[in-house]
């Protein structure tokens, strides 16, 4: 079985190894996975999106998921993300409300261009969630402090971003994750990428390995379609996703608030 998960994995990858190259591809939305880019100086980038999580006997979705960002300069980005929780189990009332909130400053320390190295570091505070909230398993105490580092760098004719972070927590177990992701950008509309995702807490659930693929589609320079599907890759026991997937838009807005009208310059 772990054989014809990394056959899959080589043929996706080779996959995306052929045709021309184009511009870098990145994680974000719809990827769990963070890369060092940020909107520019004066820009806002919006994702509005749902996320759906099938696990053995239960059901979650985050609709809405926000996630607002914006610009200080061409390096640093402030961020601030919160989800609208549904929680569904066989046998048991379902349940909904917000969930925990993120907030926090990316600064892309190094930067060598698209053809270079880019590094970044994007510390932020995650709030505790309402004590209803917690009651009903739509989200954990707080706070919890994640300190994490991006990576990105262009491979031959893949685009490749890493990224690794601790959550430091004051009242439940720490949490490390890492993620890969790498894709390319086969006509001047759609991106391809592949994901491979791991988080573990210590001595509690999750401990998760996810395999994902997605694309974003250009509908227009400031509309940006956002995809992703996947599953654990470590089977079906309790705790992990039988299904895990992302659909949203991305809308970029320039100049404090103007639609973006035209392709950035490059």
């Amino acid at each position: 079985m772990k054989s014809r998960r990394l056959s899959i994995v080589v043929s996706v990858l080779g996959a995306l190894l052929l045709g021309p190259c184009g511009a870098r591809a990145q994680g974000g939305p719809p990827y769990l996975t963070t890369d060092p880019g940020t909107p520019g100086n004066g820009n806002w980038e919006l994702n509005l999106g749902g996320m759906l999580t099938q696990q053995p006997g239960s059901t979650s979705s985050q609709l809405p998921l926000l996630d607002v960002n914006f610009g200080v300069g061409e390096r640093i980005q402030l961020s601030y993300e919160i989800p609208y929780a549904v929680q569904s189990t066989s046998g048991a009332p379902q349940h909904s409300g917000w969930g925990n909130a993120l907030f926090g400053v990316k600064w892309r320390f190094l930067d060598q261009g698209d053809e270079g190295w880019q590094v970044s570091t994007f510390p932020q505070i995650e709030t505790a969630g309402s004590a209803r909230a917690q009651r009903e398993g739509l989200a954990i105490d707080g706070p919890r402090l994640l300190l994490p580092v991006e990576v990105a760098r262009k491979v031959g004719p893949l685009d490749v971003n890493f990224e690794a972070g601790y959550f430091l927590s004051r009242n439940g177990p720490d949490e490390r994750f890492f993620g890969l992701v790498a894709g390319r950008q086969v006509t001047p509309r759609l991106e391809l990428d592949g994901e491979i995702f791991n988080d573990r807490a210590s001595g509690a659930p999750p401990n998760d390995t996810t395999l994902d693929f997605g694309l974003r589609y250009k509908l227009h320079p400031a509309f940006i379609l956002l995809f992703m599907a996947g599953r654990s890759v470590r089977g079906d026991t309790d705790g992990h996703a039988q299904f895990l997937g992302y659909l949203g838009l991305q809308i970029l807005l320039s100049d404090y608030g103007r639609t973006l009208m035209h392709e950035p310059a490059q």
